[in-house]
């Protein structure tokens, strides 16, 4: 089945998950890519305080996850999760151009994660259960990327606001709250429950710790290379500042997240497909050797033209494993703990780019921006050494 065969098989419910996705990253990423901006010029953060303020928000997300994940198993529905937490990412939108202090700003993103939290898990449990398995690797990349072109159209209309506002950073950031809306709205009204689910009116057993012993030790090899490959990269907001860093003017810093996600939309719905014919571990490896090869060309970089370029192949790096881990995790779970699994594999993962972001923040205080990601080139260099010798069990028979 090739590429537009599959695009056609699709389920409808992948393309409105998808829409929503693409909505709320032109509305957050809007706001991320001016955030870091104004958290050191406006508010005069440090390095470590940024650092600190990413992973801290992307760990929050992570725990949340394994609880709303969990909670979506125990209900046997996803839906009223996912407008939960799109409808509390939505509200909290105004407070970033409303905040004064870092305080605020912290409050905010911590927020917007919890939002996140909520619906990352029920929703990727959601695509899982609405795609035929032999699609699964498409139907998350095509979510991916979707998601990512509202990461690039939401850096690109940060450059047209503040282009326009005469590089008022609070101005341009009240422009992320109508595709928010846009976003609720999708969840809402487009997005249905599989039959088994919405014509269920009966909570499942509880589930108690003993079921995590369910979980296959294939399943937690996912794991544990989910958070190897967070630990290899940090907080995409270093990628922001290192484009200030090298005299990008301040209207077109956010020009950075543009290279990188267009790159990351053209690649994530391929690889996906990809991996639904061949298997992951080359796509793993080669993602880990792009992830090595931006940090060294980021880290070089002594233009605004280089860090186009390291971004652009961070991008590829995401579009090469973001939806592929995804995948693996659907293929590897049991049906009835797909939301548990989803939660616990973020957990581990937020807590990766919690420790990664600190001490990128760090290293570039104490040291430099080089440091930061020639660490990174290091780490990811060790990973795609680890998984290229890893020899899997044979599964038996």
């Amino acid at each position: 089945m090739g590429a537009a065969d599959r695009l056609r098989a699709m389920p409808a419910g992948i393309w409105a998950l998808g829409l929503a996705s693409m909505f709320m990253d032109i509305s957050s990423e809007l706001v991320h890519s001016l955030l870091p901006l104004y958290m050191v010029g406006a508010l005069g953060a440090s390095m470590v305080a940024v650092g600190l303020v990413e992973g801290v928000a992307e760990a929050t997300a992570a725990i949340v996850k394994v609880f709303s994940g969990t909670l979506s198993d125990y209900l046997g529905k996803r839906k009223i999760l996912l407008v939960l937490g799109y409808g509390l990412a939505a509200l909290t939108k105004p407070m970033f151009p409303l905040a004064t202090s870092m305080s605020w700003v912290f409050v905010a993103r911590f927020a917007d994660r919890i939002g996140k939290g909520i619906r990352g898990a029920p929703r990727d449990a959601l695509i899982a259960e609405i795609t035929p398995a032999d699609l699964r690797g498409a139907a998350y990349g095509l979510r991916q990327a979707l998601d990512s072109v509202g990461a690039f159209l939401g850096p690109l209309l940060a450059v047209a606001f503040m282009v326009w506002l005469s590089n008022d950073l609070r101005g341009a950031m009240w422009a992320a709250v109508l595709p928010a809306v846009i976003a609720v709205a999708l969840i809402a009204g487009a997005v249905r429950e599989p039959e088994k689910a919405a014509g269920s009116t009966l909570l499942r057993p509880p589930l108690a710790l003993a079921d995590a012993g369910r979980l296959p030790p294939r399943y937690w090899f996912v794991v544990v290379l989910g958070a190897v490959f967070t630990l290899a990269r940090f907080s995409e907001a270093f990628l922001v500042l290192r484009a200030q860093d090298v005299g990008l003017t301040l209207a077109l810093v956010p020009t950075v997240m543009i290279a990188m996600n267009v790159v990351y939309a053209a690649i994530a719905f391929p690889a996906g497909a990809a991996a639904d014919r061949i298997g992951a571990r080359g796509l793993l490896v080669a993602g880990l050797a792009v992830l090595v090869a931006a940090d060294l060309v980021l880290a070089g970089a002594s233009s605004p033209l280089p860090v186009l370029a390291g971004a652009a192949l961070w991008g590829i790096h995401m579009g090469l494993t973001q939806g592929l881990l995804s995948k693996l995790v659907a293929d590897t779970a049991p049906e009835d703990l797909l939301g548990t699994a989803f939660g616990v594999f973020n957990l581990a993962s937020g807590v990766a780019l919690l420790l990664a972001s600190v001490i990128a923040g760090a290293l570039w205080s104490g040291i430099g921006a080089q440091a930061t990601f020639l660490a990174g080139a290091a780490f990811a260099a060790v990973a795609a050494l680890g998984l290229a010798a890893h020899r899997p069990a044979r599964r038996q028979t």
